[in-house]
């Protein structure tokens, strides 16, 4: 066994990558940040805002690739801890099943799931974070609403590639119906 090559610190080159994003559908997970009460009732959803490639402004959830060879928990905590800070307190859910998978494509019109570079296939998960998020690596703010203003016109509008419907399962799955 000593002999076999550790591939977990190794990454694809920018090369590398753009090259398997034109020929394989590539693993993410997605985290929907949430404040809740005692009870386990979501009282705020956490919304990231981002600078997207064409210069405009995004709100987005946590979300990341699956590095060959780590488990989905740890790619949740480790995009996690990269969004939203180390001081999070995420409460990583105790199965790994998401409450939807999310098949993003090049085309927009193929799923309403729109990612320009690649075929992805997104497993979805509502997160709790007990303690104080602050936005980190490329999220300029994050903003915590209520879950009717994550729903409404107002933040649905500022959400794109299917980040809003998203947004809409993850908090339907919590019960909210819009």
């Amino acid at each position: 066994m000593s002999d076999m090559l550790d591939t977990r610190g190794v990454w694809l080159s920018d090369e590398d990558m753009d090259s398997a994003r034109e020929r394989l559908p590539i693993v993410y997970v997605d985290a929907l940040p949430v404040r809740t009460d005692a009870l386990g009732r979501v009282t705020a959803v956490g919304l990231l805002l981002r600078a997207r490639p064409d210069g405009s402004l995004s709100r987005s959830v946590v979300s990341g690739r699956v590095l060959y060879g780590e488990r989905l928990r740890d790619a949740l905590l480790r995009h996690l801890e990269k969004d939203l800070g180390s001081m999070a307190l995420p409460r990583l859910p105790s199965t790994v099943v998401p409450f939807t998978v999310a098949e993003y494509f090049p085309d927009a019109e193929v799923t309403g799931f729109h990612d320009p570079r690649q075929h992805a296939v997104s497993l979805a998960y509502v997160v709790p974070c007990d303690g104080d998020c602050q936005p980190s690596q490329d999220a300029l703010d994050l903003a915590w609403v209520s879950p009717a203003d994550a729903l409404s016109y107002t933040f649905q509008a500022e959400m794109t590639g299917g980040q809003g419907q998203l947004v809409r399962l993850g908090l339907a799955h919590c019960g909210f119906l819009d």
